[in-house]
């Protein structure tokens, strides 16, 4: 059974940084894209990045410059390096990866990691 864990969230100042990480796990033929989401709250969920297996990536206009998505295609592990945090970036952020597995392929989210940016 596939699982996506995501883990690195948590508290930080305005301006600060924090790194997130995403590793999915289970039987794995390939995992082809790869991003991060975030739902603050009262607000639907939002797309921060994207990644493809050959790591070509995609940013939402308010995250370029400030966060950085990468991926170990070894470790089967993504990466979402935050910087210059802001207030407005509190959210759960979701990890997300369209997965080959022996079931078959389609979409997968992870349980999401709750960051909290005070002013």
């Amino acid at each position: 059974q596939v699982q996506l864990v995501e883990s690195g969230g948590g508290l930080v100042q305005a301006g600060g940084s924090l790194r997130l990480s995403c590793t999915a796990s289970g039987s794995i033929f390939s995992i082809r894209a790869m991003g991060w989401y975030r739902q603050a709250p009262g607000k639907q969920r939002e797309l921060v990045a994207t990644i493809t297996s050959g790591g070509i990536t995609n940013y939402a206009d308010s995250m370029k410059g400030r966060f950085t998505i990468s991926r170990d295609n070894a470790k089967n592990t993504m990466y979402l390096q935050m910087n210059s945090l802001k207030p407005e970036d509190t959210g759960v952020y979701y990890c997300n990866a369209y997965i080959n597995a022996p079931t078959g392929t389609r979409d997968y989210w992870g349980q999401g990691t709750q960051v909290t940016v005070s002013s």
